[in-house]
């Protein structure tokens, strides 16, 4: 039986004789806001998913690019989003490329017991608070099940009664706040974080003669004030709620209110970043090494933008998401430019570190192999990946491709494309062709 070279080998001879390009491609990473810029909400918008085909592999090098996602997106656990943007975007995404804007806040669990954790879905916040580490946390509507009168113009749901978790906060302190995500009811969450601003250390009931110096710590997960969504127009973000809360305090107490802000632009989180592609690298590599040149791929300016520039990463501003002009912002311009979508973006990036005439595609008929390097095919072998990051295929053990009526392998079939992972279908029916009819 004849025998045919695997997607993974003809990869690594591809990368044999280019190790140049392979080396400049393992020194270049990038990092994707994720709304506005791969995806509206659920959405899928189109030229993300072929992005991400490309850094998996489907490119002449057959190798992948390092990527990571960095969004100022809250109010799921990693690894619920992460399964959500793999059936979107058609391509995995791992838990160990993915930061959202509170997954550095995991890091304050040791520091603190009792929290109020503010924000998102019904209770969602309370479970990834848990997950993450904290002990003892509290929701707005645990508070509000034990004294309504705290929140007046709430309407308490049965619902909400049923799952909050009461007892008497005036006999308890609670050592910091915690806005994990968006608000999803201003008046409420105002009110209890203003109390607990203004009481003596945490307790409810009370109220400092000096806010100054006994008021608890607020963290927010980050500060965008606008995000763009299915709606054609941006909806406002957690940087508004912020705001808002800020002018009432000032207000109220006389004094600026002292907070700490994750998420872009924030250079903690932009360090933090750098930690992940790190470990990244030694996930698809093998070497624990971080690429000199990054690439942050963004639509908000005010964010995305600023962060990476005064990072020192290369940036591309999208015009998919909250900006939608025809020129770079003049305030937070992207070094890198503007462009109209993210595939746009990566393949000038691309270019430019990796040639003008690079191909986003690994196209195994324009590779010619001798029988010296044929591979006897091995049924049912896992994938696994090399030293350069590229993708073992199981070998196909049926069909013989599609074929035109000429007898050639249609052009459709030319190229591999399984969002990351090599499917069997194509490309190897592709080989078999190739080397069958010989």
């Amino acid at each position: 039986m004849p025998t045919i070279p695997s997607i993974e080998f003809m990869a690594a001879k591809v990368q044999e004789t280019a190790r140049d390009k392979v080396a400049r491609a393992k020194n270049m990473a990038f990092a994707f806001d994720i709304d506005g810029v791969l995806v509206h909400g659920d959405r899928l918008i189109p030229e993300g998913k072929k992005v991400l085909e490309i850094l998996n592999g489907d490119n002449e090098l057959g190798m992948k690019i390092p990527h990571i996602f960095l969004t100022n997106g809250s109010g799921k656990h990693e690894a619920d989003r992460c399964s959500q943007l793999s059936a979107i975007l058609g391509s995995p995404v791992s838990t160990k490329q993915f930061i959202q804007s509170h997954t550095p806040m995991s890091a304050l669990a040791k520091y603190y017991r009792t929290v109020l954790v503010v924000g998102g879905e019904g209770f969602r916040c309370r479970e990834i608070s848990e997950i993450y580490g904290f002990k003892d946390v509290v929701i707005p509507n645990d508070i509000v099940a034990w004294d309504e009168t705290i929140a007046p113009y709430k309407v308490f749901g049965p619902w909400e009664r049923a799952a909050a978790k009461p007892r008497d906060f005036s006999k308890c302190c609670i050592e910091a706040i915690m806005v994990f995500s968006d608000s999803r009811d201003y008046a409420t969450d105002y009110q209890i974080i203003m109390d607990l601003l203004r009481s003596e250390n945490g307790r409810l009931g009370t109220i400092s003669k000096d806010p100054t110096s006994q008021a608890i710590p607020i963290y927010f997960s980050q500060g965008d004030l606008l995000c763009p969504t299915e709606h054609p127009v941006p909806r406002m973000s957690q940087g508004t709620f912020r705001l808002g809360l800020e002018a009432m305090y000032k207000a109220v107490t006389g004094v600026e209110l002292k907070r700490t802000i994750y998420g872009k632009p924030e250079r903690a989180t932009y360090a933090y970043a750098e930690d992940v592609l790190t470990s990244w690298m030694e996930n698809i590599y093998t070497e624990k090494s971080l690429p000199e040149h990054i690439y942050m791929i963004g639509d908000n300016p005010e964010s995305d933008i600023a962060g990476g520039n005064l990072y020192g990463w290369n940036t591309c501003l999208v015009q998919t998401g909250v900006h939608t002009d025809d020129e770079n912002d003049k305030k937070n311009p992207a070094t890198m430019g503007l462009f109209p979508n993210v595939l746009h973006a990566v393949e000038s990036c691309m270019r430019k570190h990796l040639g003008g005439d690079f191909k986003f595609e690994f196209d195994v008929m324009t590779h010619t192999f001798t029988s010296a390097d044929m591979v006897a095919p091995a049924k049912g072998r896992a994938s696994r990946r090399n030293r350069h990051g590229s993708i073992s295929m199981k070998t196909a053990q049926n069909g013989t491709g599609n074929k035109g009526s000429s007898g050639k392998v249609s052009k459709e079939r030319r190229s591999t494309r399984g969002g990351g992972t090599w499917s069997g279908s194509s490309a190897t029916n592709d080989v078999r062709e190739r080397y069958y009819n010989t």
